[in-house]
């Protein structure tokens, strides 16, 4: 457990903070190398797109060549060999042209496709983490980081890579034919080198330290805003718009700030970058110009000096410039490698048992002690031991943190204990895969989670191969199907967001339908019948005791009309189980379970 939170803390420094500034300064470019697994399935597309690179490499630095032929026909007397050299020049672009659009569908189509992969992967690994892991990192932070880091890898992957290779090539290909078309004046070029590459090494440092704490921040701003729209309604209630958004601008505006030192920086070294790089080029020109004078060299070997000079020139910008953009990718890479790579509390076994049969619903704590990550000092449970035996129905009551959710959360191994073991049939659930033993649980939690769907496709989420009869008379042993039919389009109707057309008895007893169609041998319900009125609850509860009649049985509840259909109750206080045992007994003892049965009975009567 410590391991992970030592992982998911590392997930989120506050940005501009000494750790995260310590963390930016070790970002590098070697960071994209973590892009290899997913680029090699698509090794052929890759090296078909490399190879379009080359060629338009290749066929840029032939351009200057037949630029001089024609420059230079400009002296002979042969009308036909000048049309042959314009001839080649146009080749030569049609030739450029097609191989700049081969590497445009390539590249981009290899961007997408792996940035595809790579969201999915993160979601994958992000859709299977224990509760524990949201504990420490908001899910608006995940998300922006599936959205938006992606996406800039994606320009990167698409464009960025593919221009900078190719730039690579042309300043080491343009070099090379400078130095042989003119090694006097490829000379001067190369002293301007050394003066260039400075601004670049020193600012390029600057910027990866600030490219990353932008990204932080801009995830803190996607997890601010997550947050106050997934409460909009209370947010609303409490009138609290206003105190929301300031908290929100005040985000967006540290974000903005942080954007803007990065886009300065990167603007700084452009200029210096590109300033320099032409006034080489200017004195080159100068130089070539007194050359041509004295008769040294040709106009049109000037003139093909002087476009590969503008053409080195311009890769060296070109690289300058998109080396940033390569920063803030490596930046964005580590923060997705982060999170593929994050150690979570809650781990498979390599090779998972079976559950026996199927699951027979055979429950056992045994000293189980737990206290969740985000409160180390206090026990949710102390200790607790009991077992349950297939078909039993048990109630589980006591105050509010006593414990008892705690007990589901357990079960479903959500959390794993700091010490003791829960077993299911006999198996520890920690020797199961936890899709295993899960596949025989249906829960209805206290607070419905209903998906922005329609209703029927929300009762389906308990098993998603039922047939529409199946849905239906799930639906009708919930006392969902009356109101259901109602709505404008029936079962197809689509509840909003969160299930906002619905109000929460009607969110409810949609859970519970989709619990009764899993049909599994284990029940766990979370006060199911909270939110319910009397009438449609009375129905509910028939339903759960036909439904119980079979299967294995945990209710969460403080209503007695529930609690007293249980074959047990666990009574529980502090963390631990204070008495067992059936309703009557209960009473009789005189405890903590009387004292609150009292004090319900009384409220009841004092309300009619």
């Amino acid at each position: 457990m410590a391991a992970t939170e030592q992982s998911t803390d590392s997930l989120k420094p506050a940005p501009g903070s000494a750790a995260s500034e310590e963390r930016a300064k070790s970002r590098r470019i070697g960071s994209l190398r973590a892009l290899g697994p997913f680029l090699a399935p698509y090794k052929l597309m890759l090296a078909a797109a490399f190879g379009a690179l080359v060629l338009t490499a290749v066929v840029s630095l032939t351009i200057p060549l037949a630029v001089r032929r024609v420059v230079d026909g400009f002296e002979t007397s042969s009308v036909e060999l000048l049309d042959q050299y314009f001839l080649a020049l146009l080749v030569v672009a049609i030739i450029f042209a097609a191989g700049a659009a081969l590497r445009f569908y390539l590249v981009t189509r290899l961007g997408e496709r792996v940035v595809a992969d790579i969201r999915k992967a993160v979601f994958d690994r992000m859709i299977g983490m224990s509760p524990s892991f949201f504990e420490r990192i908001m899910t608006g932070e995940v998300l922006s980081r599936i959205t938006t880091d992606t996406t800039l890898l994606l320009s990167v992957i698409s464009s960025s890579v593919s221009i900078a290779l190719r730039n690579l090539l042309i300043l080491l290909g343009g070099l090379a034919l400078m130095m042989i078309t003119s090694p006097k004046l490829s000379g001067a070029v190369l002293l301007i080198v050394p003066v260039v590459i400075i601004p670049i090494v020193v600012l390029g440092r600057r910027l990866r330290k600030l490219s990353r704490e932008s990204q932080d921040w801009i995830a803190e701003s996607s997890g601010n805003a997550s947050e106050a729209l997934s409460s909009v309604q209370t947010v609303q209630a409490f009138t609290h718009e206003r105190p929301s958004a300031a908290q929100f601008d005040a985000v967006t505006e540290k974000s903005f700030e942080s954007a803007k030192k990065r886009i300065a920086t990167r603007a700084v070294m452009t200029i210096i970058v590109i300033s320099l790089v032409f006034a080489g080029i200017v004195v080159v020109l100068w130089i070539g110009a007194r050359d041509v004078r004295a008769e040294a060299m040709t106009v049109g070997e000037l003139i093909q000096f002087l476009i590969y000079a503008i053409m080195v020139g311009g890769s060296v910008g070109a690289l300058s410039e998109i080396w940033g953009e390569l920063q803030r990718a490596s930046g964005a890479t580590e923060r997705l490698v982060e999170l593929m790579h994050t150690e979570d509390t809650v781990e498979d076994p390599a090779k998972g048992r079976p559950l026996p049969q199927g699951g027979r619903g055979a429950i056992s704590f045994e000293n189980v002690v737990f206290h969740y990550p985000t409160r180390p000092e206090s026990h949710a449970l102390d200790g607790i031991s009991f077992t349950i035996r297939p078909g039993e129905t048990v109630a589980l009551v006591g105050p509010s943190g006593a414990g008892k959710t705690t007990v589901f959360q357990l079960l479903l191994r959500f959390y794993d204990p700091g010490s003791g073991r829960i077993t299911l049939d006999g198996v520890p659930l920690t020797e199961m895969r936890r899709e295993t033993f899960r596949a025989a649980m249906a829960l209805v939690p206290q607070d419905p989670v209903i998906f922005g769907a329609s209703a029927r496709e929300n009762i389906r989420f308990g098993r998603p191969d039922a047939t529409d009869a199946e849905v239906e008379a799930a639906a009708r042993a919930a006392a969902a199907h009356e109101f259901l039919v109602d709505l404008p389009r029936g079962y197809d109707t689509f509840v909003g967001e969160r299930g906002l057309m619905l109000s929460g008895g009607q969110k409810q007893r949609i859970a519970i339908a989709r619990a009764i169609l899993r049909d599994a041998p284990i029940l766990l319900l979370d006060e199911a019948t909270s939110a319910l009125d009397a009438e449609s609850e009375r129905l509910v509860q028939d339903a759960v005791a036909r439904l119980s009649e079979e299967r294995t049985t945990l209710i969460v509840a403080h209503r007695l009309a529930t609690v007293k259909q249980a074959d047990r109750i666990l009574v529980f206080e502090g963390g631990r189980i204070v008495a067992d045992g059936s309703h009557d007994s209960l009473v009789a003892e005189g405890g903590l379970y009387a004292r609150l049965a009292r004090l319900q009975f009384t409220e009841g009567l004092a309300a009619e």
